[in-house]
């Protein structure tokens, strides 16, 4: 078999074999697959990236950099079979694998639609309403956010090369922000070929993605405060990184996401029978085996009212009992080896550790049978689950992770008790709950939710569809306070804004409309001769506006409006009842009847650029219009963002005032546009 050599990708070429050599070996087997060749040099790539990377995504808007994204995905899935075959030499079966190829690959799909969907085709972010800071209105202030100008050291855990790696590569690329990506050794062999996917895509700037084989050296000597890191792995090694002098000194973002004792508890309510007590049985099974318990979230304390104990002893042995462990490519196997003899060693010693409180009860910690031919020499090893009478007396079960197929059943006595063991935990990624009891789900959320980075109801309402407790999707946060590392990565755009710089800027509404690109209250408007509804959306720019003439509300109207829609609330039409309220002090106008109306003063009707109304934002109805009350409606362009080289979204600001300029409503009407 011929070796895989791996070198750095460093500025935009991979460096050429030199130095000493490193192997790396099969999972399976124990032989070698491949190896580390010379070592990067990380000031070069640290310069090249801000010097070249940074520069070209920042040239790049929001939109293209999603198109980017969706591009690299695209191409994972394309040669998804060739990272299959390998992704076996790490031990996982196709399950696994799916979880870290196809999985990744989601990601970038995810994070490309939310670029598009959820962010302006543009290059700076503007971060919620303006603040007016005079009384005038003169004087505002307006919060953005825009691209650090350094570059993301991504340093990935062993698990899920694949995975690992691009789920930090969506928010820093949909940022703006160039990479350096350091795997772990173990399986730097299948993320080395995932990265070579990447950039044989063909869709990335140089610049913005490099590769370090080996060690990352003196990489922290060159970074500043415009640069960021993000560590996945050991407790014990983001412990070392985070106190590096220089990321202290130069206040260099740090994120870890670590190694956590995660929980999983069966509800008081959850007796043996329900749905929920099998649906607990099958999760904690499934988060033993799956990746041979090589993952984050996986389950290491499962707890269960006391009285349910033994019921879940047995269920669960009997479920592991089913599982056939062995090489991943033989048929019916279930569970993979570990990710190598090293990790193999580490689990073996923590079970032990474990042990000497906790029985074990399911498993055989020095052998067992594996399917396949030539595992005698692979990282294999039985699941194994342990028994923790008395949980309040062992320290070892909340404080010792075995890596690995291993987990520990242990009893609580009532809700507050398992909120308690939960949380001894001292933070973790995820914790599951399985119970049908509102007020249940309830307590543990606030007993427990401090203590986790996500938590999952799981009952027979939702199972079919769950994606299960140990699962981070890209919508939501992935992280953990305390021993889970206080990280938050992930968690749609809050994961971009990491890698952005939030800035509050001042000034004049009309400066500001400028620079951000968007309409801000208070900013000139541009009194257009033609109407709006008769420009195309490269015609339209911010400011742009109209006002329509008057209308005057009748008594009629209201009462014609109510008959024809139902709407007949007192307020319309029982003079009695709405002049002794103190919000209307008589009959006032349907809202709807106020927008409808609105519409009507400014609507074009003939066919044109604007193809379709798809939504209103922020309406509020701030003054009550009365009968004999006149109305008009100011139409102004707020800002727009182009979704398909055909149409593009308008975002216009409609105030509905009385000719004096009293404000009775006001919001965000959305249109899609032809270019």
């Amino acid at each position: 078999m011929t070796l895989q050599t791996l070198t750095s990708f460093s500025g935009g070429q991979w460096l050429p074999p030199a130095g000493e050599r490193r192997a790396l070996h099969s999972a399976i087997t124990g032989a070698p697959i491949a190896e580390v060749v010379g070592e990067a040099d990380v000031s070069a790539m640290v310069a090249y990236a801000k010097d070249v990377g940074g520069p070209a995504l920042r040239a790049l808007s929001f939109h293209e950099r999603a198109s980017m994204l969706k591009a690299l995905a695209k191409a994972v899935m394309e040669k998804k079979d060739a990272l299959y075959a390998l992704s076996y030499q790490t031990g996982a079966t196709k399950a696994d694998s799916w979880i870290d190829i196809e999985g990744g690959a989601g990601t970038l799909f995810a994070y490309a639609s939310k670029g598009k969907r959820e962010l302006p085709n543009a290059h700076v972010l503007v971060d919620g309403a303006p603040e007016i800071l005079s009384r005038e209105g003169t004087f505002i202030g307006q919060h953005v956010y825009t691209p650090l100008k350094g570059v993301a050291v991504h340093i990935n855990a062993y698990n899920f090369p694949i995975w690992g790696m691009l789920e930090k590569l969506g928010p820093t690329l949909l940022a703006g922000v160039p990479a350096i990506v350091k795997p772990a050794s173990s399986t730097a062999y299948l993320a080395e070929a995932a990265f070579k996917v990447l950039i044989e895509a063909g869709v990335l700037p140089g610049g913005a993605l490099q590769f370090i084989a080996g060690g990352v050296g003196d990489l922290f000597d060159h970074l500043d405060g415009q640069d960021s890191i993000a560590f996945t792995g050991s407790a014990c090694t983001a412990s070392k990184l985070q106190s590096d002098p220089r990321v202290a000194r130069e206040a260099i973002k740090f994120t870890a996401e670590r190694d956590s004792l995660n929980a999983s508890i069966l509800g008081p309510d959850a007796a043996p029978g329900t749905p929920e007590f099998d649906l607990f049985i099958k999760e904690v099974a499934k988060e033993m085996t799956v990746k041979a318990g090589q993952k984050c979230t996986a389950i290491r304390r499962a707890m269960v009212p006391a009285s349910h104990l033994d019921a879940a002893q047995e269920a669960l042995s009997a479920r592991l009992a089913k599982t056939t462990v062995g090489d991943p490519r033989v048929d019916g196997v279930r569970m993979g080896a570990l990710a190598s003899l090293g990790q193999l060693d580490d689990v073996r010693s923590k079970v032990a550790a474990l042990s000497a409180q906790n029985p074990i009860v399911f498993g055989d910690l020095d052998g067992g049978a594996f399917t396949g031919d030539d595992v005698s020499g692979g990282a294999f090893m039985s699941p194994i689950l342990m028994r923790c009478e008395r949980p309040w007396e062992a320290d070892a079960v909340h404080d010792v992770e075995a890596f690995g197929p291993v987990s520990t059943l242990m009893p609580y006595t009532d809700a507050a008790d398992a909120i308690a063991l939960a949380n001894r935990g001292k933070g973790s990624l995820a914790i599951s709950v399985f119970t049908h009891d509102a007020a249940a789900a309830t307590g543990f959320v606030m007993g427990s939710a401090s203590h986790h980075g996500r938590m999952v109801f799981i009952n027979r309402d939702c199972a079919k569809e769950s994606t299960g407790h140990g699962s981070p999707l890209p919508q939501l946060v992935h992280g953990g306070p305390g021993r889970a590392g206080g990280g938050e990565e992930m968690g749609g755009i809050r994961g971009v804004k990491h890698y952005m710089q939030r800035t509050a800027l001042q000034g004049s509404p009309g400066m500001l409309s400028k620079v951000v690109g968007q309409y801000l209250p208070g900013a000139p408007k541009d009194e257009g001769e033609r109407h709006p509804f008769r420009l195309k959306f490269g015609e339209l720019e911010p400011g742009y506006s109209i006002t329509t003439k008057d209308r005057t509300i009748t008594l009629e109207d209201i009462e014609h409006f109510a008959d024809f829609t139902g709407d007949t609330f007192y307020a319309h039409m029982d003079e009695d009842a709405a002049a002794k309220s103190p919000i209307f002090g008589g009959r006032v106008a349907h809202g709807y009847l106020i927008l409808s109306f609105a519409a009507g003063l400014f609507v074009d009707p003939a066919p044109g650029p604007v193809l379709a109304n798809y939504g209103l934002d922020g309406l509020r109805f701030v003054k009550p219009l009365k009968p004999g009350e006149t109305m008009k409606a100011t139409l102004t362009v707020k800002s727009k963002s182009q979704r398909t080289p055909e149409m593009g979204e308008v975002k216009w600001c409609v105030d509905v005032t009385s000719p004096e300029g009293e404000l009775y409503a006001s919001y965000d009407l959305l249109t899609m546009n032809e270019v």
